[in-house]
């Protein structure tokens, strides 16, 4: 399955991306420490949204396998960037779980960190530190 998103350039350092299946949009801007604004999302900070989206989405489909309600459940990330080359290096944060989790499942729910699919796309050399705040 493919999905189409359309990239037009606004003009201000400023992007418009489209969803395709939907049209709903979002804008990125240049961000301040490479010289723009940083008015709203980057490219990378989308990485890091993407990133944090998919494990939360993946660790919630296997609690519902397991019966198990994972509302409330939150990831902060923070972004590091690295000179040369220009890339993210690192994503650091916390993984905060609701109460009554099953403590058999939180292992398995810790490894979604690097299972769901934007995890294994990033370049191997990502750091991605996540501690448990259980």
């Amino acid at each position: 399955m493919s999905t189409r998103i359309t990239a037009r350039f606004l003009g201000d350092d400023q992007v418009e991306l489209e969803h395709g299946p939907t049209g709903h949009r979002l804008v990125t801007d240049l961000p301040a420490d490479n010289g723009g604004q940083g008015r709203t999302f980057s490219p990378t900070d989308l990485l890091v949204a993407s990133t944090s989206s998919c494990i939360l989405t993946i660790m919630a489909e296997l609690a519902h396998r397991e019966g198990v309600d994972l509302t409330g459940a939150s990831l902060v990330l923070d972004k590091e960037m690295g000179a040369a080359p220009r890339r993210v290096v690192r994503l650091s944060g916390t993984l905060r779980l609701p109460p009554g989790i099953p403590p058999d499942l939180e292992p398995k729910l810790v490894a979604c960190i690097r299972a769901c699919p934007v995890s294994r796309s990033l370049h191997p050399d990502l750091v991605i530190d996540v501690a448990v705040d259980a």
